[in-house]
């Protein structure tokens, strides 16, 4: 039987959007410690008749009142939205990973050591004592899980996704 749908292709990934407790420092952090480039400013969004307005109240239901936000990129063209929302709540351990939804993303630094430094010395921490090693003794492919100073988990991979996963990094 034949197929008149088309082939799905693979999409690319456009942004993300992580809410923070203070987006100022967020701001700082993302851009000193991760490198990626402010694309627009500390932004405050109120919930009124503009079309940003309607378009938040469509998503988040009226009552929203206002919000800031800041636009980020990464060095790879991602974008990264950072949300200050009023009476924002940050739990006691943001590492829920038996929970449906997001619980982590991941950024690529041939030195993760390095940058799981800064990110101590910033404020963050190590979910883990120290990197893990796919292919000990054989390929230099290692991760480790971070947390920002505002909670949320990062992964730091030294090499591509890719990489990581096609040899069978489960394997050894």
């Amino acid at each position: 039987m034949t197929s008149n749908q088309p082939t799905p292709y693979p999409r690319t990934f456009s942004h993300i959007g992580i809410s923070v407790p203070d987006l100022d420092a967020a701001v700082k952090f993302y851009t000193e410690v991760m490198g990626w480039y402010l694309i627009m400013e500390p932004t405050d969004i109120t919930e009124d008749d503009s079309a940003i307005g309607e378009m938040c109240t469509d998503v988040f239901g009226a009552g929203w009142e206002h919000f800031r936000i800041a636009h980020l990129s990464t060095g790879d063209r991602i974008g990264v939205e950072l949300f200050e929302f009023k009476n924002q709540q940050n739990p006691e351990d943001n590492f829920e990973y038996w929970k449906t939804g997001v619980f982590h993303f991941c950024v690529q630094d041939p030195n993760l050591e390095e940058l799981a430094e800064k990110i101590v010395a910033a404020g963050g921490k190590k979910r883990m004592k120290a990197p893990r090693y796919y292919y000990p003794g054989e390929k230099p492919y290692r991760m480790i899980y971070m947390e920002d100073p505002f909670g949320n988990i990062v992964e730091i991979y030294s090499h591509s996704y890719e990489l990581h996963y096609s040899s069978g990094a489960y394997n050894g």
